[in-house]
């Protein structure tokens, strides 16, 4: 076995900006109206739109996504203001090509058409990982954000692995598969535990023994190739950034501004820690995994595991943690006040997922209307 490369007390933190920019990659699914099936108009909906809203579309791994991606933004209020235009103009094309564009973590009720699209790379996909390539559709909300050194960003990664869970229960949104409750907020984590490359992000002790590692999984048949990193951070494969994929896509345009400030607050109080000499926390890869299955099921509305001392706590104790740790960050950033005001709001309201369970109760369990409602909450100003 070779030795991994390391990193030193010594080596230099390289200068990043006061201010770190942000983007958000955000999934969605085209459902049918009526039925809230998953309909495959992929193609049909990219070709409606145009402009920027063309430019910022992506082709997803299934015909019934896609994917829009902001610019770069350096501040919430322009990111908002990105992402309600792209949402708009991606529901307007949906619903030019008869579908409805819904802001939901996993395939609610069903997907008949559960090919991929043609390209060699899904295809290669699709045989090396068989019936797990052909699930039912997910998605995610990526963040990323701007540190253009790679050590760094590798070293802000092994920082993160305490809080990711927190992250995650904010953000479940996929209660639902085949048009019942799962008991899961987020079933979309169960789906991808499937894939062998997605996961919490081990630990690594530089950029050069991260990329061995990476050809190391290549080399072992686990990867097809380094963009299928998958693991809730990694350095991104495309962008100066470091990218944070462990969230389901949030309901509301709110919902994901709130996800990417304390997401951005994480990462600068990461940057933070690391001039600051302080190590990131040594933690089993067990009880990390242990700990985001926790977040995915129950969310917000029950207990999850305190990474730092591996005990069960009342969730919103570990978000008030979380919040008060990332204050100096969300201060310097100018994000206090909207994202306390966001997170009293989602104490109050629940997750994406919480809401859909209660406009299931409130219906009798009408799954079509819960999609309506997510329908227009995607949209929503």
């Amino acid at each position: 076995m070779r030795p991994r490369p390391t990193t030193t007390a010594t080596t230099p933190t390289p200068e990043i900006p006061t201010v770190l920019t942000l983007g958000v990659e955000e999934e969605f699914l085209l459902l049918d109206p009526v039925t809230g099936e998953s309909m495959p108009v992929a193609d049909r909906v990219r070709d409606a739109l145009s402009g920027t809203a063309r430019e910022q579309s992506r082709q997803e791994f299934r015909h019934s996504m896609v994917e829009m991606v902001t610019p770069v933004s350096p501040d919430l209020g322009q990111l908002r203001e990105h992402l309600v235009t792209l949402r708009r103009a991606a529901a307007g094309a949906a619903e030019a090509a008869g579908a409805r564009l819904v802001a939901v973590g996993a395939t609610p009720v069903c997907e008949a058409h559960r090919t991929v699209p043609d390209e060699q790379r899904y295809h290669d996909m699709s045989r090396r990982f068989g019936p797990v390539a052909h699930d039912p559709a997910v998605c995610g909300c990526h963040v990323h954000v701007g540190v253009p050194d790679r050590d760094l960003a590798v070293q802000v990664c092994n920082h993160l692995r305490p809080w990711l869970p927190v992250v995650q229960a904010l953000t479940t949104n996929s209660p639902l598969h085949d048009g019942r409750d799962t008991g899961h907020a987020s079933w979309r984590s169960m789906q991808l535990e499937r894939w062998p490359s997605i996961g919490p992000t081990p630990h690594f002790h530089s950029a050069a023994d991260y990329d061995a590692t990476v050809r190391d999984l290549i080399t072992a048949g686990i990867m097809l190739d380094a963009a299928m990193v998958y693991w809730y951070a990694r350095p991104s494969a495309s962008y100066p950034t470091v990218e944070i994929r462990v969230g389901d896509v949030c309901p509301t345009v709110d919902d994901t501004v709130l996800i990417a400030g304390l997401v951005r607050a994480l990462v600068a109080t990461a940057i933070d820690d690391i001039r600051d000499g302080v190590p990131a926390q040594r933690i089993r890869d067990c009880l990390v995994a242990a700990a985001h299955w926790r977040a995915a099921h129950d969310g917000v509305d029950g207990d999850l595991v305190d990474l730092r001392t591996g005990r069960p706590r009342p969730a919103w104790d570990l978000v008030d943690d979380m919040l008060g740790i990332v204050t100096p960050a969300l201060t310097r950033h100018g994000d206090l006040d909207l994202v306390r005001r966001e997170i009293d709001r989602v104490r109050r309201e629940g997750t994406g997922a919480t809401r859909q369970r209660q406009v299931m109760a409130d219906t009798g369990g009408d799954v079509r209307v819960v999609l309506a409602h997510l329908a227009a909450q995607t949209v929503a100003a």
